[in-house]
C-alpha cells in the first residue's frame, strides 16, 4: 500500500482497504441510496464486520454479467457506500440500505482470511464526489423530454411533481440508478466524469431504448 494511499485515505476518513459487494446490475452512486437484501453467509458477515468498523462496503459489478463463479473478475471502478439503515429478519436476512460515499478505483485484491473480498481502493481520482452538484450545468428540459417519451415506450408511471422539484444532481443519479439500463450501461453511468457526461450518457440511453422501441414496431 502506497504511503500517498494511506495518508489520502487517514485525511479524509476513508479506508485505505475496503470490503467489497460485487452485484450484477447493481448501481450506487454517490450521495443515492440503495437498499440491499443480504443473505449470503459470507455478505452477513461482510456486514456484521462493516458495522463494528467504519460501516462502509464497496458495491462493484462483476466484469462479466454471466459469470456464475463464487469470486468472478471484478470492474476497475465500484462506489463505497455506508450502512444507514439496517435490521434483521426472523429467518436471518438483512435488510440493509447504503448511501453512496465516494466511487473508488480498485489497486488490487487483498488476501483475507474473511469470508468475504477486500481490496485496496484509491479513492483520489474522485474527490469531487464528496461535493454536491445541483448547480452543474445539465439540459434539463431535454432530459425531461426523453424521460417522458422514455417512460410511455416503457409503460412506465412517474412523479412528475417530484421530478419538477428535484435538483439537478438528485434527478441525475437516481434516473442512472433506476432506469432499467443494463450492466455495461450501468458501469458506464458509474465512470462518467462529471454530472453534466452522466447526463448526456442517461439522455442517450434514454433514446436510444425509445428508438429501438420504435423499429421493433416498425418491422413487426
Amino acid at each position: 500500500m502506497s504511503s500517498e494511499l494511506h495518508d489520502y485515505a487517514e485525511a479524509r476518513g476513508l479506508p485505505a482497504t475496503l470490503p467489497i459487494f460485487p452485484l450484477h446490475s447493481a448501481l450506487l452512486l454517490p450521495g443515492c441510496r440503495l437498499p440491499l437484501n443480504i443473505f449470503e453467509p459470507r455478505y452477513l458477515q461482510m456486514v456484521e464486520d462493516a458495522l463494528e468498523d467504519d460501516r462502509l462496503v464497496g458495491m462493484i459489478q462483476p466484469l462479466d454479467p454471466d459469470n456464475d463463479r463464487h469470486d468472478p473478475p471484478i470492474q476497475d471502478v465500484g462506489c463505497a457506500g455506508r450502512i444507514a439503515s439496517f435490521r434483521e429478519t426472523d429467518d436471518g436476512r438483512y435488510l440493509t440500505s447504503l448511501i453512496g460515499v465516494s466511487r473508488f478505483r480498485v489497486v488490487r485484491e487483498i488476501p483475507t482470511t474473511k469470508l468475504y473480498r477486500v481490496v485496496e481502493a484509491q479513492w483520489t481520482p474522485f474527490a469531487a464526489d464528496r461535493a454536491r452538484h445541483d448547480f452543474a450545468e445539465i439540459d434539463r428540459e431535454e432530459l425531461v423530454a426523453n424521460l417522458r417519451a422514455y417512460f410511455d415506450v416503457r409503460g412506465l408511471e412517474a412523479n412528475w411533481r417530484a421530478i419538477e422539484d428535484s435538483g439537478n444532481e438528485e434527478l441525475v443519479n437516481s434516473l442512472a440508478m433506476v432506469c432499467p439500463f443494463d450492466s455495461s450501461e450501468k458501469q458506464a453511468l458509474l465512470e462518467a466524469d462529471d454530472l453534466e457526461q452522466r447526463s448526456r450518457l442517461v439522455i442517450a440511453l434514454m433514446n436510444m431504448a425509445v428508438l429501438h422501441r420504435a423499429n421493433s414496431a416498425t418491422v413487426h
